[in-house]
């Protein structure tokens, strides 16, 4: 496989519409970006797979939608208020800001190479403030959600009582959260604006010991079938100076992304912390009774959070290669799993003449009630061959001029550039065959 570097990377995610750096034509606005066409479908393609994986596949899991703007009581209960903080530095010469504990502060600033010009450390709070109402005091003031977990706790009892759920059981949510980042680098990676996949696991104290590890096998597993290397992925446990207070044990899922091993996705314990912490502050009773058992408990809670935007970055990451070709060339291609490919079909005229072009239009409209197709009829077919591995396109349908006579296009695989005769009645049974028996090569 090619080498894959975030320059690569970014290159082809503007030059093919994946993403642009928002506000482009104002200079950008560093650690925000919009996702253009293709960029859209491949991260609405990965949501649906999880939300598929977490809630449809499992009979005791739930949705929800829960809003960006909370009571600022919610966040003095889970501690963000005053936990949620970096330590903040400032170069005296070139205010450049850097956190603290990502530099050495006995050496030249990494901008403009003075030296001793680090202000001395101090909190800096990630969470994005504003108001609501016409008054703008500090009665006024709530905050832009870091994390959608939250939303998650205070609806607890909201979800119990009206989906008559019994414990064990979970409850998924995606969606933005909002982070003021005092650095934000390596492209989507680390953003102030993003989207996470999250499931909070409610289970009875105790029997979070067998459901830690359950989930920790699913959420690696998941990976696993939606195509990314194994290899590409590793766990990291979390240390005691890495252990949230709260935690009884963590654990990550890295991946191999162009800058080394990065978190992906955390697997927590996260005990019963969280329901009595808004318990306590709200004065409402959220403690569970067993319908079978009659005992009233505060639920543990076994947390999967994963970030959606990084989970763009890394099935990029992953799939991006650069291959030769039998002519001697070299081929990008990205290997994207179909179920998450932002185009799976694209339907191509071998001419623009003789008919063939009106009957790929045709066909092309036909499919797109069971696929995400696009119709190519510009250019030579291998250009147009290379253009769909470029963007990922799991299978490309040609028409040319046996089709007129019996009715069968070529269908062609982008991961082994092989082709195969096949009936136009055929075609939509055959893809979903080959989607079901996928494996990336």
């Amino acid at each position: 496989m090619a080498e894959v570097t975030m320059e690569k990377l970014v290159s082809l995610c503007r030059r093919r519409g994946f993403i642009f750096q928002s506000s482009e034509i104002y200079g950008g606005l560093n650690g925000a970006y919009d996702y253009g066409p293709l960029g859209v479908h491949l991260k609405n393609n990965i949501r649906d797979f999880w939300w598929k994986e977490m809630t449809q596949l499992h009979d005791n899991i739930v949705g929800l939608d829960s809003s960006i703007l909370m009571a600022s009581k919610v966040w003095e209960a889970s501690g963000h208020v005053s936990n949620f903080t970096d330590p903040m530095v400032d170069c005296k010469q070139c205010k450049s800001r850097f956190r603290a504990d990502q530099i050495d502060l006995n050496a030249p600033c990494p901008v403009c190479g003075t030296r001793d010009s680090f202000t001395a450390p101090r909190n800096f709070n990630l969470m994005f403030a504003t108001h609501i109402g016409p008054n703008t005091d500090s009665a006024s003031t709530i905050f832009l959600r870091p994390e959608t977990a939250q939303g998650i706790y205070t609806e607890f009892k909201n979800v119990v009582q009206s989906s008559r759920v019994k414990v064990p059981f979970g409850i998924a949510q995606v969606g933005k959260s909002f982070r003021n980042e005092i650095t934000t680098k390596n492209f989507i990676f680390r953003s102030c604006e993003f989207e996470q996949m999250e499931m909070q696991f409610f289970c009875k104290p105790g029997s979070d010991d067998q459901w830690f590890p359950y989930w920790r096998e699913q959420r690696m597993e998941f990976y696993k079938k939606m195509g990314i290397v194994p290899e590409h992925l590793r766990w990291h446990q979390h240390g005691p100076d890495e252990l949230a207070f709260y935690a009884k044990d963590a654990y990550d899922i890295q991946f191999l992304f162009p800058m080394g091993w990065q978190e992906l996705e955390g697997i927590h314990d996260r005990t019963d912390y969280d329901l009595s912490q808004h318990q306590k502050f709200s004065g409402k009773d959220l403690t569970y009774l067993d319908p079978d058992t009659q005992e009233r408990y505060i639920p543990y809670v076994v947390e999967t959070s994963a970030g959606l935007t990084r989970n763009v970055l890394m099935v990029l990451s992953d799939a991006y290669d650069e291959e030769p070709t039998p002519e001697g060339d070299i081929r990008t291609v990205l290997h994207f799993h179909p179920e998450i490919a932002p185009v799976m079909v694209a339907v191509l005229p071998l001419v623009k003449k003789d008919g063939l072009a009106e009957y790929a239009d045709k066909l092309e409209h036909e499919l797109r009630s069971d696929f995400m197709t696009y119709y190519d009829q510009s250019g030579a077919i291998g250009r147009r061959y290379r253009r769909q591995d470029e963007i990922g396109t799991p299978y490309c349908v040609t028409v040319d001029y046996d089709t007129l006579k019996d009715n069968t296009v070529t269908l062609r695989f982008r991961d082994s550039m092989q082709q195969v005769r096949v009936p136009v009645s055929e075609l939509v049974s055959r893809i979903r065959e080959e989607n079901r028996a996928y494996r990336r090569v």
